[in-house]
């Protein structure tokens, strides 16, 4: 094989790859906007921004692994935040959204006593809330970043019966 045909044979497969991680992409963010009720801001390459009444920013990064962030004003954010977390979550990751809404809850109340960033997982899920406060000891809201959980799965091995054999 020619070294031109190996670099045609490579742009082409780049080329047809292209629109399928846009069409990934773009079907995720079809899937968050109606899992979370959330709207689209805008997009630029692999980031989707959204606008959610819950959450000052709500954004997506498409690239692997897709992680999300969700940003409040407020130090401490009504529960409707973090009901927004775990929609989103349920979307991305599969994970209960009861589950990863108590989750981010948790994580940000431990985040702002101990001032150190919590990470914590559930079902699909990984979820890492910050605390808000800086040095000059003003806010500047809760911060709370969310992935899928690519840690690896046991799986079952095909086993024979363990009833003994009839006869």
């Amino acid at each position: 094989m020619t070294l031109r045909a190996l670099v045609g044979g490579i742009a082409l497969c780049l080329a047809i790859a292209a629109p399928a991680r846009a069409d990934g992409c773009d079907a995720l963010t079809a899937r968050l906007i109606r899992g979370t009720g959330a709207s689209l801001a805008g997009r630029t390459g692999p980031l989707v921004v959204f606008r959610a009444a819950d959450a000052e920013r709500m954004s997506l990064d498409c690239r692997p692994p897709r992680r999300m962030v969700f940003r409040s004003r407020d130090r401490e954010p009504q529960r409707v935040y973090f009901v927004l977390i775990g929609l989103a979550a349920k979307t991305l990751a599969g994970a209960s959204a009861e589950r990863v809404e108590v989750l981010a809850m948790n994580l940000h109340q431990a985040a702002l006593l101990s001032g150190a960033p919590q990470l914590g997982r559930v079902g699909g899920a990984v979820l890492r809330c910050e605390p808000s406060d800086r040095l000059d000891g003003s806010s500047e809201g809760a911060l709370c970043r969310l992935a899928a959980d690519r840690r690896a799965r046991p799986r079952r091995k095909a086993s024979l019966s363990a009833a003994p054999d009839a006869g």
